[in-house]
């Protein structure tokens, strides 16, 4: 998959957000089936973790450091 380099922090910043929606989502009461978003979140941090270290690698092509764009 070729993804356009001005698509790149966009895509770790939804991934983020979405790893972090889905960890507040697993403190619901009312969430049912909960060993599915589990799992779920498991697979979507280990994405996260794979493109945060992509983007380590070629940074200098993007523009932004790492640190800069998902800032802690």
């Amino acid at each position: 998959m070729n993804i356009p380099k001005p698509y790149v922090p966009m895509l770790l910043s939804a991934v983020r957000d979405a790893v972090l929606y889905n960890q507040n989502l697993l403190h619901s009461e009312t969430l049912r089936e909960r060993e599915d978003y589990e799992e779920y979140l498991v697979h979507l941090t280990q994405f996260f973790e794979y493109l945060k270290d992509e983007y380590k690698s070629n940074e200098a092509e993007y523009g932004l450091k790492l640190e800069q764009l998902l800032p802690e």
